[in-house]
């Protein structure tokens, strides 16, 4: 076996698919799903596979953009790739949109590492530290019509139903409204399910504060970006004035992002998208800083099959933290709202059972992609 594999080719693929009913979080309506999904072929034949968080069509250029860039150079080598991409884009895109390009040519090049070495990523990154993994249940977005008292409730109910032992709650709609949602959702489904929730930053510190202590005797796992991400200020007010564990960190990217949320203990729980923050090799750099500041990590994941499957790679090595006979395990973001693409993309689909997710373990991401997908869903 060479100890160089050439990347003969990348390719984009944005992908699109109509809803068949629109729904919103706090701060937008969605009728859509895309995806951006990057395929980089080796000189071995394989194929490794990646995808960026964000809109496809703005990150699918910049992944062209780094293309030249890498054809002809060796796809083992991924912690150079990702410096040389990163400090290429460093004076104007040191967040956003190059990051989560960046992170869907890491991912590719860590799947195709994998395949072309006939091992998991996560062996390649230190793990398995589990194979398997508790997954909660994402949803609970607001409809155009009906009482959302009645149908997220009752969805609630059903994700139970189905073997999920902790779902997330979209709130961000008014203190008062979001309040008796938490309370009508613990009642309906008990009190051994965790439930956590997310306002997907629509309040400010105030709110934030008067929100979470309206909630607190809910038993709420954790209370995700209760005010903006740029507002480090308002993370550690609302952190030092509540009970609940605050988490954060969807829309921050690389160590540098993660840097003061960690060292300034401003989140008890960090939430780096592996397919936004930099990647898996980015991903592991935030969590093993996590580990030093005793923070515990949690990713954030939103897209396809892919981006599920490698966040299950990078969750496979995250470390314990602390470590013990009894230690606190990561969880994994199994989103449950409609996604047309999601499992489309994959031979097999990735699922839970009894509410735990297993890590896969073929080479690199351990997944095949449905080719035909690509083209049925092609923007």
């Amino acid at each position: 076996m060479s100890d160089i594999l050439e990347i003969r080719d990348i390719k984009v693929y944005v992908l699109e698919a109509a809803l068949a009913e629109p729904f919103a979080y706090s701060q937008a309506w969605y009728e859509r799903r895309g995806a951006c999904l990057v395929e980089i072929v080796g000189k071995d034949g394989n194929s490794g596979w990646g995808e960026a968080f964000g809109p496809a069509r703005l990150t699918a250029p910049i992944v062209d953009f780094y293309k030249p860039l890498l054809i002809g150079e060796d796809a083992l080598a991924t912690e150079r790739h990702w410096q040389s991409l990163y400090n290429r884009l460093r004076d104007h895109g040191q967040k956003g949109l190059a990051i989560e390009a960046l992170s869907a040519v890491d991912i590719a090049l860590w799947d195709l590492k994998g395949r072309h070495l006939g091992l998991p990523v996560h062996r390649l990154i230190g793990g398995p530290l589990r194979d398997r993994v508790e997954a909660y249940a994402t949803g609970f977005y607001r409809k155009r019509g009906g009482d959302p008292f009645a149908y997220l409730v009752e969805e609630a109910r059903q994700r139970v139903a189905e073997g999920f032992t902790g779902i997330k709650l979209k709130l961000g709609f008014g203190l008062e409204e979001d309040a008796r949602l938490c309370d009508a959702v613990r009642r309906a489904i008990g009190a051994d399910i965790r439930i956590m929730v997310d306002a997907n930053h629509a309040y400010d510190a105030l709110g934030a504060i008067r929100l979470g202590r309206l909630i607190e005797p809910l038993d709420i796992a954790w209370f995700e970006e209760p005010v903006p991400p740029e507002d480090h200020g308002g993370y550690r007010e609302v952190k030092q004035a509540l009970s609940i564990p605050i988490a954060g960190g969807e829309a921050e990217f690389t160590r540098w992002g993660f840097r003061q949320l960690l060292s300034e203990r401003l989140v008890d729980i960090a939430q780096p998208d592996v397919c936004a923050a930099g990647g898996i090799s980015e991903c592991k750099k935030i969590a093993d800083m996590a580990n030093a500041f005793g923070v515990r990590v949690n990713p954030h994941v939103w897209g396809t099959g892919i981006a599920l499957a490698a966040s299950l790679q990078l969750i496979a090595s995250l470390p314990h933290n602390p470590p013990g006979l009894h230690p606190i395990e990561p969880l994994l973001e199994f989103d449950q709202s409609e996604h047309p693409i999601r499992m489309a993309v994959l031979a097999e689909p990735i699922v839970q059972r009894q509410g735990w997710v297993a890590i896969p373990t073929g080479p690199g991401l351990g997944i095949t992609v449905e080719r035909d997908a690509l083209a049925r869903f092609a923007a």
